[in-house]
């Protein structure tokens, strides 16, 4: 008996449609790029429920004639390329001709469309990739696509998407990567009713203000820098940050002929542009643009259309590295490239068969992982994710061992000693640390970090617990941009059970009215971005809980620099002896370290 037989063409569909269909901001990307290819100038995008039950694309571009708007659905069914050659010389977003059969196949679609020279429009009504109604009608120039009850009939794969709020942020995400890249398009989006952008036609750097708005309370715009360079291989432009406007979760974009691209590789030439001018946790926004020949770059390797090769990548690295670096140099940030210097950057070989990887020939780098903080470039094989474990928990270990070692010899054999008898607190050094001493050493206390390791214990031990509050005298305003704005809503509860009383104030803000009482005169909008911070970076030794208990702490505990009492000095040596692991902080810092008095007198 044969077992060999063609699958029907409703599962076939549902199999592809998994590929190019992976949540609603897949629907997104798809429809507004068709929308961009059809020559559009104005696109409404609507969504409700994040896309889950509503997903519609309006736009005024070219419409279709009835036969081609039934066409359009049909697998591999393209106006964009006619043969394999055209592969190599795209000039469209999209070019398979899969999307729309893939949207079709697991959703209900309604779709109106018109062209300018045509007196009626087409409307066509589908669900699983089978056509209920196809009938004149009349609507303006254009076409409107609303895509229904997204994975209606694969419930596994609905089963499988996010909160709303998740979703939500990567609807958002999608939006800033076609948004940034069209200056020149008026887009709208529209959600659960509320219209959250409104994109008028402006310039790039404009554009990028629109959607990004402010950076805490500095105006964006002031920390943009120019890049601009032509070469005959490639041109150049677009935006990056100056040193000091840098974050955590820095707003990174790259983009190829008006399409948004994941490149490590480049993002390390980047990177090593700022080298020496970011803090540890800190990464500079960047908004550049590249314009190459169309056949020197592959699109055609991945169906999201965001893995690009380039025909001689390796070329191009040193170009945009001293692109950023002149950049830099004009701001003053650091010197201007000197091309016959000696110690020129190493530039890094990529790797294609395994993208994740870079190496540098004189150095052995490896293992490099674009979204690890400052971009680690250790010889470790393990990813940088899993570095920073190993190194979190080796700190744990060394600075537990010292202390242990140090809080034997101050107590000595009589466990019936108060804990603090064993150690003389000596004065405040430099308004930053607290120096002690013991029977045959000098101990330095890191007063911020001893403090927030009090803070933090004393949070967790009062879990569940509402936090006291103190109403502000004057609301604050905690302006966010629309993606952060989803998460916050998504962990308010959170937030205010930390003792912060939020109120939403129009579609991406809050007004601040009550911070916890530990935050004292800290500003509050700066403590709520530590914790949105810390909630949506990656540790993988800390809940998000913990992690956001963490950053509460840090912000509330006493700042470096700050003169304390000698009242204050003693009441914080004896709050944190009493932590259990009072050697480091909750992230793994050291809070203390210790000289001996042998040690002292060896070097004088």
């Amino acid at each position: 008996m044969d077992i060999i037989h063609l699958l029907p063409d409703t599962v076939a569909n549902q199999i592809a449609a998994g590929e190019v269909v992976q949540r609603p901001s897949s629907v997104l990307k798809e429809l507004v790029e068709n929308s961009l290819d059809a020559g559009a100038q104005h696109i409404d995008i609507i969504v409700s429920d994040s896309g889950k039950t509503l997903l519609q694309v309006v736009d005024d571009g070219k419409g279709m004639s009835a036969t081609d708007a039934r066409m359009a659905f049909e697998r591999h069914a393209t106006s964009k390329i006619s043969t394999a050659a055209d592969l190599f010389n795209l000039q469209t977003m999209g070019f398979r001709g899969e999307a729309l059969a893939s949207i079709a196949a697991v959703s209900q679609v309604s779709m109106t469309t018109r062209r300018k020279e045509d007196e009626l429009g087409t409307k066509l009504e589908m669900a699983g990739a089978e056509v209920i109604a196809q009938d004149y009608c009349q609507c303006p120039v254009g076409t409107s696509i609303a895509v229904k009850n997204l994975f209606f009939n694969t419930p596994a794969r609905r089963r499988f998407m996010k909160t709303n709020s998740t979703e939500l942020k990567n609807l958002y995400q999608d939006f800033y990567r076609i948004a940034l890249v069209y200056p020149k398009v008026h887009f709208t989006f529209t959600s659960n009713g509320e219209c959250v952008y409104n994109l008028e036609p402006c310039t790039t750097r404009q554009r990028i203000v629109q959607l990004l708005a402010k950076i805490g309370k500095c105006d964006f715009n002031d920390q943009l820098l120019t890049v601009d360079t032509e070469t005959e291989l490639i041109s150049i432009k677009g935006y990056v940050s100056k040193p000091e406007a840098g974050q955590k979760n820095a707003y990174q974009y790259l983009f190829v002929n008006g399409r948004y691209m994941r490149h490590p590789y480049f993002h390390k030439a980047i990177i090593n542009a700022y080298q020496g001018l970011l803090g540890a946790d800190s990464q500079p926004h960047y908004f550049i643009y590249f314009t190459i020949a169309a056949h020197d770059i592959d699109v055609n390797i991945h169906p999201t259309k965001t893995e690009i090769k380039f025909a001689d990548e390796q070329a191009i690295w040193p170009l945009l590295y001293a692109a950023v670096r002149e950049t830099l140099g004009k701001f003053d940030a650091r010197p201007s490239l000197d091309f016959d210097q000696t110690d020129a950057p190493v530039i890094p070989v990529l790797d294609r068969e395994q993208k994740s990887r870079l190496t540098m020939p004189t150095t052995g780098y490896s293992g490099y992982n674009p979204f690890e903080p400052h971009g680690h470039t250790g010889r470790q094989q393990d990813s940088g994710y899993q570095k920073r474990n190993w190194q979190q928990e080796s700190n744990l270990k060394h600075w537990q061992d010292l202390y242990e070692g140090f809080e034997s010899r101050s107590k000595g054999e009589d466990e019936g000693l108060l804990p603090d008898d064993g150690i003389t607190l000596v004065d405040q050094v430099a308004n930053r640390w607290l120096m002690c001493k013991t029977a045959d050493e000098l101990v330095l206390i890191d007063q911020h970090r001893a403090h927030t390791r009090v803070l933090y214990d004393n949070y967790i031990a009062t879990h569940g617990q509402q936090h006291t509050s103190q109403q502000l005298l004057f609301p604050e305003l905690w302006q966010l941009n629309a993606d952060t704005a989803a998460i916050v809503r998504e962990m308010l509860d959170e937030i205010k059970s930390l003792g912060f009383e939020l109120q939403k104030f129009g579609t991406t803000a809050f007004s601040v009215t009550a911070v916890p009482a530990e935050l004292g005169d800290n500003n509050p909008i700066s403590a709520l971005n530590n914790i949105l911070n810390n909630a949506t970076g990656e540790n993988a030794l800390m809940t998000r809980n913990e992690a956001i208990t963490l950053a509460l702490a840090n912000s509330a505990a006493i700042s470096a620099g700050k003169k304390l009492s000698t009242e204050q000095m003693q009441q914080l040596l004896r709050d944190w002896l009493k932590c259990p692991q009072k050697a480091i902080t909750p992230d793994g810092k050291p809070t203390l370290t210790t000289i001996t008095f042998d040690e002292i007198a060896r070097k004088l």
